[in-house]
């Protein structure tokens, strides 16, 4: 039987005490039960359910099993069923193995007794050691020098568009954004924004040729290489690599302010003809 963890993890909050900001009430994950947590921030919404939202929130999920000296580091998700917005989603957690300065958890997500996503995630405790960037940031202006853009379907984050690359698609492949509400210090909580803003664009726009275009999600990935705040403006960079068998890839990037490299993404889609 695996011995029980404590969770020094910033616990959900009261539901009687919501923070009243929506990207902080999508992560405020109700306990029900022993590594059993339900999303119970929902709303009407014509798509289905968006998947940051679910990755971010089992993300949240597998974190408050963990001690606090623990990290993720990885995470790699399959986005199954669609989900739906106004329904909310239960999250159990499996605790794979604990060890010395590693912990894995998988997680599933589920509405209507079906399972939507599912995600392995692997958490670390952070070692001295060499610390080496050999990618650079792309140029990009200043996001106080960019315009103001939407970013579609999420809350409570603003975005800078530089021009170019890629064409004029309503969500940029590079972009500035940040989180318009404070985050507080815990590094589990800016990890589950992080993961909530990966999925909201995709490198394959720039592949659209008016006849094929990007679609669902199928799976998707992201390595989170250092701590990054953020309610700070980060950069992300999408790049498109391959379309074939009705299926797209790309890879993802993101800098914090000063050039470094926080995190790495991956994501497969569907890329079909037009209907």
């Amino acid at each position: 039987m695996t011995a029980q963890i404590p969770l020094p993890h910033t616990p959900p909050p009261d539901p009687d005490e919501r923070s009243m900001d929506p990207l902080l009430d999508m992560l405020d994950l109700e306990q029900i039960d022993t590594d059993l947590y339900r999303g119970t921030f929902v709303f009407a919404e014509p798509y289905s359910l968006y998947g940051g939202q679910v990755a971010a929130q089992a993300l949240r999920a597998a974190g408050l099993t963990i001690p606090a000296d623990r990290l993720p580091h990885s995470l790699h998700g399959y986005f199954l069923r669609p989900g739906d917005a106004s329904r909310p989603t239960v999250f159990r957690v499996d605790r794979d193995r604990d060890g010395g300065s590693f912990s894995a958890r998988r997680v599933v997500a589920i509405q209507n007794g079906a399972v939507i996503f599912n995600m392995s995630t692997s958490f670390h405790t952070a070692k001295s050691g060499q610390d080496r960037q050999v990618t650079d940031p792309p140029p990009a202006p200043r996001p106080e020098e960019c315009q103001p853009f939407t970013l579609p379907r999420v809350f409570s984050l603003e975005g800078r568009r530089p021009e170019g690359p890629g064409p004029d698609e309503y969500c940029p492949i590079r972009f500035w954004a940040r989180s318009t509400p404070q985050l507080g210090e815990d590094p589990l909580l800016h990890a589950c924004v992080l993961t909530y803003l990966s999925d909201i664009t995709s490198g394959l726009f720039a592949l659209e040729d008016g006849h094929n275009r990007a679609g669902a999600s199928l799976d998707h990935a992201v390595w989170f290489h250092r701590p990054v705040r953020m309610d700070d403006w980060v950069l992300m960079d999408n790049t498109p690599h391959s379309v074939a068998a009705g299926r797209g890839w790309y890879t993802g990037s993101v800098f914090d302010g000063s050039g470094r490299l926080a995190a790495s993404f991956a994501q497969e889609a569907l890329f079909r003809p037009m209907r």
